[in-house]
């Protein structure tokens, strides 16, 4: 967001943000819901069941990103969406913090949502896969979360009340056979567990492994364990490649956009610029007997 204000000033990123807030409301209120509360660039919604909230947020998704092939590319903003329910609405109660956190986790242009959400949806048809238990600021006991499929039909269907947070932004069992992944920034090093995982690299304190580097996400990356493996999943803004050793060179680098690559031996992960541009924000790998080493790499 303060790109936008950086680009284009004060005045217009200002009227820019209002009038996406207003359109945000709008489509919440063809779904049956109601604004209850605006903050900067976020909008709080109540809805009368999940399965309403969910069409409404697969909605501005949708045609969100059709808006933004006609905007100037200044003032392009993702939506990062959390979905979060509760038999009570309260304007400050629990979903709606569960929601706002959800929403300051999830990538740009995603849809994140709480068990309890997608246990309301029925035989909807919603497309969802599930992100496991994730670490929530203030909250004890980690909530398994999912990501929604915004590109999927959906139907909707009434259930029970939920609450929704949106920004100008199943559980998996755990892999006993993975082990653990260590990781390193500078000289910050950690270890985790299969049943710790999956961990986030990026630019916030929420993040697991913490870069401090402007062409970093706030979430920029995810490491989930699968099949005695790791996969690296990107969520960021500007992009995530990894090359592998023995593949030298710009060629020998796989450039992922919200898509995954499976880590296997050792290589590098550049985060929000290719691996060719020498001051790009670097880790080394080494995913060798069941574990991956994450280690910083200074600038080449």
């Amino acid at each position: 967001m303060s790109r936008v204000f950086e680009a284009v000033g004060n005045a217009r990123a200002t009227e820019t943000v209002s009038r996406l807030v207003q359109w945000i409301g709008g489509v919440c209120e063809s779904h049956r819901g109601r604004v209850v509360k605006t903050r900067g660039e976020g909008v709080f919604a109540m809805f009368p069941d999940g399965a309403s909230a969910v069409g409404a947020v697969l909605e501005l998704q949708r045609n969100h990103q059709k808006r933004l092939t006609v905007w100037p590319a200044p003032l392009r903003m993702d939506l990062q969406i959390g979905v979060a329910s509760s038999k009570a609405l309260e304007v400050d109660g629990d979903a709606v913090t569960l929601a706002s956190r959800l929403s300051g986790l999830a990538g740009p242009g995603q849809i994140w949502a709480t068990q309890s959400v997608i246990d309301q949806l029925g035989e909807t048809g919603v497309r969802h896969r599930s992100l496991g238990p994730i670490n929530v600021r203030g909250r004890s006991e980690p909530p398994v979360v999912h990501r929604i499929d915004w590109h999927a039909e959906v139907a909707a269907a009434p259930t029970v009340p939920a609450s929704l947070a949106l920004l100008t932004q199943q559980s998996r069992p755990p892999d006993s056979n993975f082990g653990q992944i260590e990781r390193s920034w500078l000289d910050v090093r950690s270890m985790f567990r299969a049943d710790e995982l999956p961990i986030h690299v990026g630019r916030v304190n929420e993040a697991d492994f913490v870069v401090n580097d402007p062409r970093v996400s706030r979430l920029h990356a995810r490491i989930e364990a699968r099949q005695g493996g790791c996969v690296l999943v990107d969520v960021s803004t500007f992009g995530t490649w990894v090359r592998f050793h023995g593949t030298a060179g710009a060629g020998g680098e796989i450039a992922l956009r919200r898509g995954e690559c499976a880590l296997r031996g050792s290589g590098e992960i550049g985060l929000g610029a290719p691996l060719s541009d020498f001051s790009a924000p670097t880790i080394s790998f080494n995913a060798t007997g069941g574990s991956v080493l994450l280690e910083r790499k200074d600038a080449r």
